[in-house]
């Protein structure tokens, strides 16, 4: 199974091998945004999209409110595992 992570460009760091600056969760990262330039789309359009990273390349832009339900889940499974991760401990 692989994840995305939702993340919001914030600059384009290098327009000719389209590597980007991302936003994902206050962590900035490069990532490579090939896969989300179209010919209505280029590379310097994409500074503010929303995009699901994984294994730092943006795979799908998405709108801004399935960024935030998607966080909000991810948010709420990591407490879950937290919980978990204690109860294992006292056992």
């Amino acid at each position: 199974m692989c994840l995305g992570i939702p993340g919001q460009i914030l600059e384009i760091t290098d327009a000719e091998n389209s590597m980007a600056k991302v936003d994902v969760s206050g962590v900035r990262r490069e990532v490579n945004i090939a896969c989300i330039i179209e010919e209505g789309h280029p590379v310097e359009d994409c500074v503010g999209d929303w995009v699901l990273v994984h294994v730092g390349f943006a795979m799908s832009r998405i709108d801004e409110e399935e960024a935030e339900k998607t966080l909000a889940i991810l948010s709420e499974l990591g407490e879950v595992q937290e919980a978990l991760d204690s109860m294992q401990t006292t056992l």
